[in-house]
C-alpha cells in the first residue's frame, strides 16, 4: 500500500531527491531512439551544428528528471498520473558526466471538483546539476487519493488493445524545405504516426517511468487507467522522433533539388502540455505541428524562433497530446 497521500503534501515544502550520472551512451541511445538531431547522436557532427557539442535531449531531461521524481516518493505515493505540464523550460544543456538530483517544492494543493476522492498537487521542479545549476525547471499538477478514499472506478480501455501495428511515415513525399523567411502562421506539418506497443511502453517505463500502470499489465488493468499504458513522457517523446523523422525527409528532398536544407537549433522549452487521453498499448499516434508565430533572434544572428502548436490524435479520433513549443529555425539569410 502506499504510504503518501493527498494530505501529505503540504504547501511551501521542499525536498531534493537523486542522483543520476549522465552518460555519453544514454544521451545517444535515448536520442537515437526519440530525437535523432546530430547534437544528441554524434559528438563529432555536434561541433558543426547550432550548439557546438554532444547535449542531451530536452525531452530526455525530462525523463530523467521523472525517474528522480518516482524513485523519489512517486512510486510510495498514492499517484493517479497527471493531466499535464504548465511549463518546461530548458536552461542548460544537459552534458556527458553532468550528476542531477531534482528539487521538489508543493505549491499548491486543491481537491478534485469532479472527483472528490482525488486531490490535485501542483509541484515546481528543478533538475540540477553538480554545481546547483538548473538544467530545466518544471511546473506541474499530479492527481493523488485521498487517504481512506475508495479506490477509483478505472476507465474502459479500447478493445482494440495490443493489436499489431507499426509507426506511418508522413504522407508528403516532397515536403517544403522552409527557412524563417518562409513560414506562415497557420501552415500545418503532418509528422506521421507511432506505433506505442505494449513492449515500447513498458521497455520505456522501467527506465523513466515505472508506475504500475506503465510496466504492469495486471496492475495496469487495477489502477484508474483499467489497462497498460504509456507515461506521458514517452507520448511526447513520440512527437520529438516523428519530427525528426520528418526533418530528415525534409533534407532528403531538399538534396535531391539540389538545394541546401534549412537547420533546426535547439528549444528553449514549451509550454501547455496536455495529456488528454491515455494511449494504451496498440495504439497509434499521429502527430502534427502547426506554426502560430516567428520571430527573429536578437541573441543569434541568422536564426529565428519558430512557435508551433502539436497535437497527438490515436487510430479513433481522438486527441490525446497537445502542446505549444519553440525552436531555433535557420534564416536564409541575403
Amino acid at each position: 500500500m502506499p504510504r503518501l497521500h493527498f494530505e501529505d503534501f503540504i504547501p511551501g515544502t521542499s525536498q531534493i531527491y537523486g542522483s543520476h550520472e549522465v552518460s555519453e551512451e544514454s544521451i545517444t541511445a535515448f536520442a537515437r531512439e526519440y530525437d535523432p538531431q546530430p547534437f544528441h547522436v554524434d559528438p563529432e557532427a555536434a561541433k558543426s551544428t547550432f550548439v557546438g557539442t554532444l547535449i542531451g535531449s530536452g525531452w530526455h531531461s525530462c525523463s530523467i528528471n521523472m525517474r528522480l521524481i518516482a524513485d523519489g516518493f512517486l512510486l510510495d505515493t498514492a499517484a493517479m498520473g497527471a493531466p499535464g505540464i504548465e511549463e518546461v523550460r530548458w536552461l542548460k544543456p544537459m552534458l556527458p558526466g553532468d550528476v542531477l538530483r531534482t528539487r521538489v517544492t508543493v505549491m499548491e494543493v486543491r481537491t478534485s471538483q469532479s472527483r472528490p476522492e482525488l486531490g490535485l498537487v501542483r509541484f515546481g521542479l528543478e533538475l540540477l546539476d553538480q554545481s546547483d545549476k538548473a538544467v530545466l525547471t518544471q511546473t506541474n499538477w499530479i492527481l493523488i487519493a485521498r487517504r481512506g478514499a475508495p479506490p477509483p472506478t478505472p476507465l474502459r480501455p479500447p478493445q482494440e488493445m495490443l493489436r499489431a501495428g507499426e509507426d506511418v511515415d508522413p504522407a508528403d513525399p516532397q515536403p517544403p524545405n522552409l527557412f524563417f523567411e518562409d513560414i506562415q502562421a497557420g501552415v500545418t506539418q503532418d509528422l506521421g504516426a507511432y506505433h506505442f506497443s505494449a513492449e515500447r511502453i513498458i521497455r520505456f517505463a522501467r527506465e523513466f517511468d515505472p508506475q504500475r500502470f506503465h510496466v504492469d499489465p495486471q496492475a495496469a488493468r487495477e489502477s484508474l487507467f483499467g489497462g497498460l499504458c504509456a507515461s506521458g513522457w514517452q507520448t511526447a517523446a513520440g512527437w520529438m522522433n516523428r519530427m525528426c523523422v520528418h526533418r530528415d525527409r525534409v533534407a532528403q528532398a531538399a538534396r535531391v533539388r539540389g538545394e541546401k536544407a534549412a537547420r533546426l537549433g535547439s528549444s528553449p522549452g514549451f509550454k501547455n502540455l496536455r495529456w488528454l487521453k491515455p494511449v494504451y498499448a496498440g495504439d497509434t499516434i499521429r502527430y502534427r505541428s502547426t506554426f502560430t508565430d516567428k520571430r527573429r533572434s536578437s541573441s543569434r544572428p541568422g536564426w529565428g524562433l519558430a512557435f508551433h502548436h502539436n497535437t497527438g490524435t490515436n487510430q479513433r479520433g481522438e486527441e490525446v497530446l497537445s502542446f505549444d513549443g519553440v525552436v531555433f529555425w535557420e534564416c536564409r539569410g541575403d
